[in-house]
């Protein structure tokens, strides 16, 4: 199976942390071939003031997860699946079918950086509850996933993405009053309805305002939309707009 990895921001134990994560095994997890969860946890020679990795350090962050890689394969131990950088330190987590053999994958991995001071370890986790609470988004944070690679996108076509126009929404309903609710809110708040999905299972609504797709903006908009939404029992579906240049 191919991999794909997201990363995102979010607060661990009230500081800020990035954390990055094999979104593909989201779709096998747990995966009871391999019970163990390891880390290695390195610290950080000189991270910024809010604990994040600068970006003359991350180049030594790299050599240091692409070494701990290949001795992983070189011992078969297991699937690395996730990395967070938070407090100063980075941590890279790792699920195994056996986790006797991991000292050894970790200090050979680690004797190529000495001026790196590091700990590491390992523990039974057949749900794995490490990589569906602590690594995998919650909806939120797949949202703003899914706004800054759609920003992304933009601004590599051109996209002046502070310009406003319109953005167009959708959001699903289990039944046509709640529905109908929804949009008697939203049109207080300056959105207007484009068009109403209907079918036997569908109570669906496109709507529209003029915002400014910017990062910051678009995450501000849609979380709310995500709030709105789930108060009138419904799903929030994402944007839409068009190029601005």
């Amino acid at each position: 199976m191919q991999e794909y990895w997201e990363s995102y921001m979010k607060p661990i134990d009230n500081k800020a942390a990035i954390v990055a994560f094999n979104a593909s095994a989201g779709d096998y997890a747990p995966d009871t071939e391999y019970m163990y969860v390891a880390f290695v946890k390195i610290r950080l020679k000189h991270p910024k003031k809010d604990g994040l990795v600068t970006q003359e350090e991350s180049d030594d962050i790299g050599f240091i997860e692409d070494r701990i890689e290949l001795e992983s394969l070189r011992y078969r131990v297991g699937k690395y699946i996730g990395r967070i950088i938070s407090d100063g330190h980075v941590t890279f987590i790792y699920y195994l079918k056996l986790d006797f053999e991991w000292e050894n994958v970790v200090k050979d991995a680690m004797s190529y950086f000495e001026n790196y001071s590091f700990e590491f370890g390992s523990r039974i986790d057949s749900q794995w509850d490490v990589y569906q609470k602590l690594l995998f988004p919650t909806l939120k944070q797949w949202q703003i996933i899914s706004n800054h690679h759609a920003c992304n996108q933009l601004k590599e076509q051109g996209d002046n993405l502070q310009i406003p126009r319109a953005i167009e929404h959708k959001a699903y309903f289990k039944t046509t009053d709640a529905r109908d609710l929804f949009l008697h809110e939203i049109e207080s708040q300056g959105f207007k309805l484009q068009k109403e999905i209907k079918n036997q299972s569908v109570n669906g609504v496109v709507f529209y305002r003029i915002d400014s797709p910017f990062y910051y903006d678009i995450d501000e908009l849609t979380l709310q939309l995500i709030d709105l939404s789930n108060l009138f029992d419904g799903e929030y579906d994402g944007w839409e707009c068009s190029l601005v240049k």
